[in-house]
């Protein structure tokens, strides 16, 4: 476990510390405010455990922030999976298993979506116009399930996600959430479901999908969840870290996951309830008061940018204390390590001086 903070901590100030440098370095040629100017936003998938009254908490992946120069800062490739570590596992209980397009140790698709490359990026335009997007594959796994094969136990599939936010100007903001196809397993294997456009949902009854953790005397056999897909429609519907700020104007979009599950024993009799929210594809932009844009031709789409000397992360981070109570016996979904990127940053501080201090002394 030590070994896990340690390297979190130094993996986030490697990102942090260019950052400071770059800031006071080119203070003299920033193109916008860093605190009120135009900024995008955009994660691909983000999670929390618990609904009003529960205590809960979140995992928040990286989210990518336009540069204060035009440019771009893209996520990495490496992201294909939530959780991708034993760390990530432990916020929230290791049953789930978000797939975020290319895959490596099984197809979690159904036959002929291929496995795709994601493309997320926050973009500050030639124009200063603050522009994201994120697009890709996403597949929800429930691997409680126990399927002999990586599919047998996804859930639900959007096929050609694209989410993606365009703020021109004060009185021109755009905001877009789009699939080519919605994939979803009700009763037997997956099978094509319609969309709604607009704000309207989709609402769906008794899926076989447990909950995120463990949860004592629960069974697989009776347990259903209820779920809804929606368009992310206000800022404060994206799951997101303190770094992250909207602005006088701001525009959003998403696709938001919400699920109610029914915690039920081996005889039917019901246990407990249930609340996940996960956001996929949650970006946004921001303009200030009197926001201008700049005569240059713009881009457009958040990808036209030229890419920033250093890219612009909030790191990955988990948010708020422990899951509802599981049991008698005092297990409990494991959530919240209380890791923001601040802190994070002060404790590789800490951890970089104490290591000079005692070679100072040997």
């Amino acid at each position: 476990m030590t070994r896990f903070v340690t390297k979190a901590a130094v993996l986030a100030a490697a990102v942090l510390f260019p950052l400071a440098g770059t800031g006071v370095a080119g203070a003299q040629s920033q193109a916008v405010d860093e605190k009120t100017g135009p900024v995008s936003f955009a994660n691909i998938a983000s999670v929390r455990i618990g609904g009003e009254g529960q205590r809960g908490g979140a995992l928040i992946t990286e989210t990518q922030r336009s540069p204060l120069l035009p440019g771009q800062s893209k996520l990495g490739t490496d992201r294909v999976t939530v959780p991708k570590d034993d760390g990530e596992r432990a916020t929230f209980g290791g049953h789930y298993q978000i797939d975020l397009g290319r895959y490596t140790g099984g197809n979690p698709y159904p036959a002929g979506v291929a496995s795709r490359d994601h493309n997320v990026v926050a973009a500050l335009q030639a124009t200063t116009v603050p522009t994201a997007v994120a697009e890709t594959n996403y597949a929800l796994r429930d691997n409680w399930q126990g399927g002999a094969k990586a599919s047998d136990n996804t859930v639900l599939v959007l096929e050609g996600a694209k989410t993606s936010v365009d703020c021109t100007a004060p009185g021109k903001l755009t905001g877009t959430s789009v699939v080519n196809r919605l994939w979803v397993r009700q009763g037997g294997g997956l099978g094509i479901v319609p969309m709604p456009g607009g704000n309207a949902g989709l609402e769906l009854k008794n899926l076989r999908l447990g909950p995120p953790g463990d949860i004592t005397n629960a069974s697989k056999d009776t347990t259903v969840s209820d779920l809804r897909l929606t368009r992310v429609a206000a800022f404060d519907q994206l799951i997101r870290q303190d770094g992250w700020r909207g602005g006088d104007y701001t525009a959003v979009a998403g696709w938001r996951v919400e699920i109610t599950t029914h915690v039920k024993d081996a005889a039917g009799a019901a246990l407990q309830d249930v609340q996940t929210n996960i956001v996929l594809g949650g970006v946004s932009c921001s303009v200030p008061k009197g926001f201008v844009a700049k005569a240059a031709g713009s881009t457009g789409g958040g990808t036209g940018a030229t890419q920033a000397p250093v890219p612009t992360q909030v790191p990955a981070g988990y948010l708020g204390a422990a899951a509802p109570d599981t049991g008698g016996d005092g297990s409990r979904v494991p959530l919240g390590i209380g890791l923001l990127f601040g802190g994070v940053f002060f404790a590789a501080v800490a951890l970089l001086l104490g290591r000079r201090r005692r070679t100072g002394t040997d």
